[in-house]
C-alpha cells in the first residue's frame, strides 16, 4: 500500500513542480528595496513600481508576463490584472503558461487537482499577500516584506526620453527610467508610455542580474477596480502558508480523506 501511494504521488510531482514555479515567478522589475518579497509572487507592483504608473494609479488590464531566468528558462504567463495604488490582483491559468521547462502533461495534472487557476493578491497597505486557488476554495495568507511593502514615497524616479515607437497600435514615448530606493540602490528599466492613454506604461522591460523581464498591457481600462477584488474570498479555507495548503491537497487526494480541507 505504501509503495502504491508513493508511486501515485511521484506521478504528480511534475504537476506540483509547475505549481511551485508559478507561485514563485518573480519578474525582475519588481524586486525593489531591501529584503525582497516574502509572499506569493505574481507581478510585484508595490513600492517603487507605483511611481512607474504615474497618474494612472487605478486600472484593470490583461497582462502578459515574460521572464527569462537561467534557473527556469523563458516563462510566459498571461493573466488579468487589477491595480489600485499599489494593491494588485493577478489572475492566471496554468494551462495558458508557456515555457519554464514544465514537463509535458503537468498543466493537465494541476488542473485535475483543482489548482489550474491561481490568483495572487498583494496588499502593501496591510503588508500581506494571498495565494488563492478558486478550485480548492482555499488560500494561503503570507506576510509581504521588504520592497514590496515599502512606501512609494521612499523611492525616487528619473525618466529620460529615448525616442518614439508604436506598441500594439499605441503611439508611445520610449523612456529610460531609473528608480532609486532609500538605500540609494538604482534600478533601471525601459518604459513605453502611450500618449493616447494618459502616458500609461503599456510595456515595461528590465534586465537585472542576467534576468530579463517584460510586462505588456492590453485592454486597459483606466477606472478604479472594485475594492472587493483585493480581499481574500469569503468562505474559503485559510492557511498560514502555501506549504500547509499543498500538504492538505495531497492528504485529501492520496490520504483517502473526504469533504473539505481542515481549517487552519
Amino acid at each position: 500500500m505504501k509503495s502504491l501511494l508513493l508511486s501515485t504521488v511521484k506521478n504528480y510531482l511534475p504537476a506540483l513542480a509547475a505549481v511551485l514555479l508559478l507561485a514563485g515567478l518573480v519578474p525582475a522589475q519588481a524586486q525593489f528595496g531591501s529584503g525582497g518579497g516574502g509572499g506569493p509572487q505574481g507581478p510585484r507592483l508595490g513600492g517603487g513600481m507605483v511611481k512607474v504608473f504615474g497618474e494612472n494609479s487605478a486600472f484593470s488590464a490583461t497582462m502578459l508576463m515574460q521572464a527569462n531566468d537561467p534557473s527556469t528558462g523563458e516563462v510566459t504567463v498571461p493573466g488579468k490584472l487589477a491595480f489600485d495604488g499599489g494593491k494588485s490582483r493577478f489572475e492566471m491559468d496554468i494551462t495558458q503558461m508557456k515555457g519554464g521547462r514544465m514537463p509535458p502533461g503537468a498543466a493537465e495534472q494541476v488542473k485535475a487537482m483543482g489548482m489550474g487557476e491561481m490568483v495572487v493578491i498583494a496588499r502593501p497597505d496591510k503588508k500581506a499577500s494571498y495565494l488563492i486557488y478558486p478550485g480548492l476554495q482555499a488560500y494561503a495568507d503570507v506576510p509581504l516584506k521588504g520592497g514590496d511593502a515599502a512606501d512609494p514615497n521612499d523611492f525616487k524616479m528619473e525618466s529620460t526620453e529615448l525616442g518614439k515607437e508604436t506598441v500594439d497600435g499605441h503611439p508611445c514615448v520610449k523612456n529610460k527610467v531609473i528608480i532609486t530606493d532609500k538605500e540609494s540602490n538604482k534600478h533601471e528599466m525601459t518604459v513605453w508610455n502611450a500618449t493616447d492613454l494618459k502616458k500609461f506604461p503599456v510595456k515595461i522591460e528590465t534586465n537585472e542580474q542576467g534576468k530579463k523581464a517584460v510586462m505588456t498591457f492590453k485592454d486597459i481600462k483606466l477606472a478604479k477596480p472594485d475594492a472587493g477584488q483585493f480581499e481574500p474570498p469569503s468562505g474559503a479555507t485559510r492557511y498560514d502558508n502555501p506549504q500547509a495548503m499543498m500538504q492538505d491537497v495531497m492528504m485529501k487526494r492520496f490520504g483517502g480523506g473526504a469533504g473539505g480541507f481542515p481549517k487552519k
